[in-house]
């Protein structure tokens, strides 16, 4: 039996990745991507990615903390995206893919402020960490089409080329957190 669901937010990029990312993990119940941190309400695709908006491309996470935890999942945040890339993914670059914790509630907060200084301590990347930790205000879904995306499109480029190797790297860092294979 599940116990009381919490949420999670983060944006990492693109919002394709981190749904096919998170999705994976045991105890993650639903990701939905979305967009958060903006002015607008019930933005569009286009109007975030002209970055009028403010708002990042980001998943909202609804997960069993019996299952997984707030600190697991941060910290799978960390090693799934380059967190030193102010406004870049890669090759997606905007506002829109900047790296953000949107923290619920000051446990969240606390949480992923330690497993920041964890992670800079850790020393992974050569470049400072420029993530966000910001409260959470709103969470908007996005169009239909974004939804389930990877594993609706998994023959697409995009999902070829960026998608497949982050879903290996996840595989083979976090083998025990993934959700067992479908039968």
């Amino acid at each position: 039996m599940a116990g009381k669901l919490e949420t999670a937010t983060f944006a990492a990029g693109c919002f394709w990745c981190v749904e096919a990312l998170f999705s994976r993990l045991r105890g993650v119940k639903k990701v939905v991507p979305g967009y958060s941190g903006g002015t607008v309400a019930n933005p569009t695709y286009r109007e975030v990615c002209d970055g009028a908006t403010g708002h990042a491309e980001a998943v909202q996470i609804t997960f069993d903390p019996e299952w997984i935890s707030f600190a697991e999942l941060v910290e799978v945040f960390w090693h799934t995206h380059d967190p030193t890339t102010p406004n870049r993914q890669g090759a997606d670059v905007g506002s829109q893919y900047r790296s953000a914790i949107f923290f619920h509630d000051e446990n969240q907060l606390r949480t992923a402020e330690e497993s920041r200084r964890k992670a800079e301590a850790a020393d992974h990347w050569p470049d400072p960490i420029v993530t966000e930790i910001v409260p959470f205000a709103h969470f908007f879904a996005a169009e239909a089409y974004h939804q389930d995306y990877y594993r609706l499109n998994p023959e697409q480029m995009y999902c070829r080329i960026v998608i497949h190797p982050k879903i290996s790297k996840l595989q083979e860092e976090f083998a025990d957190k993934l959700k067992p294979p479908s039968s």
